[in-house]
């Protein structure tokens, strides 16, 4: 005999279509929220200003290894702004849309980039993780804060985010298991770009979604539009409350593309055909979000020249800000990394304060 003991289904959403124009019947508030759906596209914008010129300057030497968000932002900045501030986000290093949202500083995330680990005190919430370039351990670093809200018994949910290369790691598999196994206040994102570097999606796993992953560990599982930002704030929102109200876990793959190199130190040229690019171009978030916004008449030629001036003078003071930011300390590198330093480590900070020029006064 045989017998089906369970069956599931992935749910697709998108409310935005690539064109601009609202499709299906219902749709979320924010839809029809233009001031709020305008200063997302402001913050938008300004993220993808300050991307362009994070590259230049790494190619112009001032600036190490960088990671683009370049066709990210509306799936990032979805994710901020769908927190509360007392909520705790853990990235990885290309999510700075959702940083900038809750607070983070342009000039922070320059610091970071520049080789300077100061750069990880950032402004905004304290509590919220710096970044996390090891791939995936960022998501059980979400789950253990998630069990720390439980244990206290407060009302705050851990988010963390993670590529579609990711999703392949252990540490995601068990962050999914512990909320899964304990009930936790998690929210996992798949920001799935379509590539993990040179690897594209069809080589990494067979299945038809990567949300099924979470399926897997008995998570509520969703994917959406991740170029559609009414639809990922949407599905952020209805899983963060989720969460927040004792419900556990979730998973959400936002189905985007990975515009630019993977960083600064790849050349996505090798490996991608550039026909496959140029259509990702027409289903990008910014063209689309502005074309809505058009049709809606609240959005003009004039306020975008304005908006473009404005993100420039911003982006150019954030890195004036960085460039002036004075060099660390060659003692720096020791005393951050524990409380009290261990011996071996302390005799290493004495010598390399004996032996090593200090750095001079001055900039990056």
């Amino acid at each position: 005999m045989s017998a089906t003991i369970a069956s599931f289904k992935i749910d697709y959403f998108q409310f935005l279509d690539e064109h601009g124009q609202l499709v299906g019947d219902q749709h979320p508030p924010l839809a029809r929220d233009l001031g709020q759906l305008t200063e997302l596209y402001r913050l938008m914008v300004l993220t993808r200003t300050f991307d362009k010129k994070a590259v230049a300057l790494q190619r112009t030497g001032k600036l190490g290894t960088y990671a683009s968000c370049l066709g990210h932002e509306a799936a990032h900045l979805a994710i901020g702004a769908a927190m509360r501030t007392e909520d705790c986000f853990a990235p990885m290093y290309r999510e700075y849309a959702a940083q900038m949202y809750r607070g983070v500083k342009m000039s922070d995330i320059l610091n970071y980039w520049g080789g300077d680990e100061r750069g990880n005190d950032f402004s905004g919430p304290k509590h919220d993780f710096s970044w996390c370039v090891p791939i995936a351990t960022q998501c059980l670093h979400a789950a253990g804060a998630a069990l720390a809200y439980q244990l206290r018994d407060e009302p705050r949910v851990a988010v963390s985010v993670v590529g579609d290369g990711g999703s392949s790691k252990g540490d995601f598999l068990e962050a999914i298991n512990a909320a899964s196994a304990f009930t936790l206040p998690l929210v996992l994102v798949i920001v799935n770009n379509q590539w993990a570097i040179s690897v594209p999606r069809s080589k990494q796993n067979t299945a038809k979604t990567l949300a099924q992953k979470g399926i897997a560990g008995g998570l509520p599982s969703i994917q959406v539009d991740g170029n559609d930002i009414i639809a990922c704030h949407w599905a952020m929102e209805k899983a963060i409350e989720r969460a927040r109200s004792g419900q556990g876990a979730s998973v959400i793959e936002m189905m985007t593309y990975r515009l630019s190199d993977h960083t600064t130190a790849d050349d996505a040229r090798r490996y991608r055909d550039q026909e496959e690019v140029d259509a990702a171009w027409n289903r990008e978030p910014i063209k689309r979000l502005r074309s809505y916004l058009t049709t809606q008449n609240v959005w003009s030629d004039n306020q975008e020249g304005r908006l473009e001036e404005s993100c420039a003078e911003q982006v150019n003071a954030a890195v004036e800000e960085y460039l002036n930011t004075g060099m660390p300390t060659i003692e720096s590198m020791f005393d951050y990394m524990f409380a009290e330093l261990p011996h071996d480590l302390q005799a290493q900070r004495e010598r390399a304060l004996w032996e090593l020029p200090q750095q001079p006064e001055g900039g990056h």
